[in-house]
């Protein structure tokens, strides 16, 4: 489809769909969680649900630490999000260090606070809590540093996210918050015309304010109700964009769009084959949030770029979460996990930025567990756990666990198999130079696999936060 085509408002249209290059060349992104629920930093962002659930331990810990639910509701936290530090240069500046190449922020959370400028919703960071408008300023700050921005959006869940609040005495029940609380229905309970209209046109109004490549959409628009505003949305998302002369991607998850009209966003899981269309993992730093918390767990630097390197050997782009401060900063851990990210990066990115899937995307003994929600069931990196990408005729393999004795031994490129064309000419260690030029490593090919060594200088040099290596194999 060209850029004078129109989609219409059909699956059948929309299947001329092609993901833009930009996305596939990207391959890491960071992802934004910062809303009122960042105030309480108890638990996760689904503190203003379970905050209202007598089941939950947030309803408890809400009850000791800020009062009965009916004195200080989720509303209340809306003034003590200050954002009084938040400076969307200084956020744009760590997630550039980090390597990103694309920034997508959460517009709008299940709880239903806008974090952008809204006619249509009352409750937004312009006229309270920050009293700014934190989407348009990250934008502009997203678009200097040369990033792709995006939106994130959830209002689908608004339906049924408060429910809780409806069971007791408690703020939910009050007319006057019902615009911010919402219908507070039972979750089983389909949306009704008017909540779909009202999310559809919340969702346009963001599309028209931003002009956000990446469109991502929560889980919760699988649901049939949602089914026939699907194709009316991307159709529009699609020729807004073309229209101010930018590609669109826009994520879904479980099945919500059929496979071709979109792209599909798998969360805190991975894919276990590689995938002939480009897909998005995303994940955050924290293992049990995605906001900020008290008492976070965080993953390695080791472990997040394991997880890059395996998503985009089979084909797709990874975005990962942080989550800043009420305050509006983010937590110097949290930094500095981006910040040790972006040096490998800095190194190594040849083999990430712009690179293509190989034949096969690795090989070694750990098999990835198929699905979201999966990550915390993923099999450990070893020493013969590997990954292949290309660019340019080159070929990398990226090691997902540290060579024990100082070698590489790769049996998809052994002389006998027939995945590399070719006469193996050169392998290079990436960052590992010469005075003029980078220099060669030894390798011996024998029938079943190729063996390379790898510098001394790397065994005793490797101490950085990610000490994982990456080859470069050029042809003779």
């Amino acid at each position: 489809m060209t850029s004078a085509d129109r989609y219409e408002a059909s699956w059948e249209s929309l299947a001329a769909y092609r993901v833009p290059d930009w996305f596939r060349d990207a391959k890491f992104g960071i992802f934004v969680h910062w809303g009122p629920y960042s105030v309480p930093a108890y638990s996760n962002e689904w503190y203003s649900r379970n905050m209202y659930r007598t089941d939950k331990p947030e309803f408890e810990h809400h009850r000791a630490t800020w009062g009965p639910q009916n004195e200080f509701g989720y509303k209340d936290f809306i003034p003590l999000l200050t954002g009084e530090s938040f400076d969307p240069d200084a956020w744009a500046a760590l997630f550039r260090e980090a390597g990103a190449q694309y920034v997508v922020p959460v517009a709008e959370h299940h709880d239903g606070f806008a974090m952008y400028r809204s006619e249509l919703n009352p409750w937004n960071a312009t006229v309270m809590g920050p009293k700014r408008d934190v989407i348009g300023e990250l934008a502009e700050a997203v678009r200097r540093r040369a990033m792709v921005f995006g939106v994130s959006t959830h209002r689908a869940e608004h339906w049924w996210f408060l429910e809780g609040g409806m069971a007791f005495d408690s703020d939910v029940r009050d007319p006057r918050y019902a615009s911010l609380y919402g219908p507070a229905q039972p979750q089983h309970l389909a949306p009704s015309k008017q909540f779909l209209d009202e999310w559809a046109a919340h969702t346009i109004e963001l599309i028209d304010a931003y002009d956000p490549q990446l469109l991502y959409f929560d889980w919760w628009i699988h649901r049939p109700a949602y089914t026939p505003y699907l194709p009316k949305l991307a159709a529009h998302y699609y020729n807004r964009l073309a229209d101010a002369g930018l590609e669109p991607v826009l994520t879904y998850k479980d099945g919500a769009f059929p496979v071709g009209t979109a792209v599909e966003d798998i969360e805190r899981g991975a894919s276990a084959t590689l995938r002939p269309r480009p897909w998005q993992a995303c994940t955050a730093v924290s293992r049990k949030s995605w906001c900020y918390v008290e008492d976070p767990e965080y993953k390695t630097p080791r472990e997040l770029v394991g997880t890059l390197m395996d998503t985009v050997a089979k084909n797709g782009c990874l975005l990962l979460n942080v989550g800043p401060k009420a305050d509006g900063t983010i937590a110097e851990d949290e930094a500095q996990i981006l910040r040790e990210v972006g040096a490998w990066l800095a190194v190594n990115g040849e083999a990430v930025y712009g690179t293509r899937p190989w034949a096969v995307y690795g090989e070694g003994p750990a098999k990835s567990i198929e699905g979201g929600f999966s990550e915390g069931d993923q099999a450990g990196y070893g020493p013969r756990d590997l990954r292949f990408t290309t660019r340019e005729g080159l070929l990398y393999v990226l090691s997902l666990a540290a060579p024990e004795d100082g070698r590489i031994e790769i049996r998809s490129l052994g002389a006998d198999l027939t995945l590399y064309h070719g006469k193996i000419g050169r392998i290079e260690l990436l960052g590992h130079t010469g005075e003029f030029e980078p220099r060669p490593l030894e390798f011996e090919q024998g029938p079943h696999a190729l063996t390379v060594r790898l510098p001394e200088s790397w065994a005793t040099g490797h101490q950085a936060a990610v000490p994982l290596p990456v080859l470069r194999i050029t042809a003779a």
